[in-house]
């Protein structure tokens, strides 16, 4: 079954925000990473020593749905404004499910990141609308990590 989230985004302040939350909705987080736990020989997962301990994935389920976070890294952070720092996440049952919404969605948009296999388990890609709203299109091939 194909699933809507809301995904948050901070500017090194997602860990306050989600104890915040965590305790506001009196449930427990399904997931945390950090990101220092990325595989350190990726060029594309270069992260500053002072941003490790930061925040790179959180879940807190909230009745049947989830509420996911991170804090923007690196190059990242400059770009991160009250009124964009969130995304529609949507996870799929299918890759070809995946890509399908990902093409017709972003038609007309902005690519941020191609779909593409990720090392937390999920074929993975982000865009920009056309009407400048950001969107997570992911298919989980490792789901305990959600």
């Amino acid at each position: 079954m194909t699933t809507v989230s809301t995904y948050l985004t901070f500017k090194g302040n997602c860990e306050t925000a989600f104890k915040f939350y965590r305790m506001v909705f009196g449930s427990e987080f399904a997931h945390i990473g950090r990101f220092k736990d990325m595989p350190q020989d990726d060029p594309n997962c270069v992260i500053d020593d002072s941003e490790k301990n930061n925040i790179m994935h959180v879940s807190l389920p909230i009745g049947n749905s989830i509420l996911m976070g991170s804090d923007a890294g690196g190059g990242w952070t400059d770009g991160i404004t009250i009124g964009n720092n969130f995304s529609v996440s949507i996870n799929t049952d299918s890759k070809d499910e995946a890509d399908r919404l990902f093409n017709a969605l972003s038609k007309n948009g902005k690519k941020t990141m191609p779909m593409s296999n990720t090392f937390w388990g999920s074929y993975f890609g982000m865009f920009t609308d056309q009407f400048d709203i950001q969107w997570m299109v992911s298919f989980d091939t490792n789901p305990q990590n959600n």
